[in-house]
């Protein structure tokens, strides 16, 4: 009995089953915001990075431009084409403006990297907005690259 006194007593610590440190490993830098963002976040912010600067370049001669990104198409149950489309291009009539999604599942599928992902993504872009002004893509930009 004497040996049970002497002893300390256990500490109870939050890492009772040996998970580690609980709660977020890294904090927001806005109050309510995600720290990290998802994948598709980084593809958006990447098209984003991508469009921006072409559509200020050409914007007089492409007039309004919608663009977006989906995850991927919608393909009929008839499709026969062994590839999945990258882009779609869809030209504006009357009041509504041309539509160009970038599909983001294919061209993930296809990039090993973050370089390739970039690369493929600029060059998707490039060859749509020189589809719709009828010039090649080098003249879109001269980074293109066949």
């Amino acid at each position: 009995m004497d040996n049970a006194m002497d002893e300390e007593p256990r500490r109870r610590t939050r890492d009772r089953r040996g998970r580690g440190m609980r709660g977020p490993g890294v904090l927001p830098d806005w109050p309510g915001t995600p720290a990290l963002r998802t994948t598709r976040q980084k593809f958006d912010q990447l098209v984003l990075d991508v469009v921006t600067p072409l559509d200020e370049k050409w914007q007089r001669h492409l007039g309004l431009v919608e663009y977006a990104v989906e995850d991927a198409p919608m393909l009929p149950d008839d499709w026969g084409d062994e590839t999945v489309p990258l882009s779609s291009l869809v030209r504006g009539k009357g009041q509504s403006p041309t539509r160009l999604v970038i599909f983001r599942r294919p061209i993930e599928h296809r990039a090993t990297n973050r370089d390739e992902l970039e690369a493929m993504v600029h060059t998707v872009v490039v060859e749509q907005l020189a589809e719709l002004l009828g010039i090649t893509p080098g003249e879109v930009d001269e980074r293109y690259t066949d």
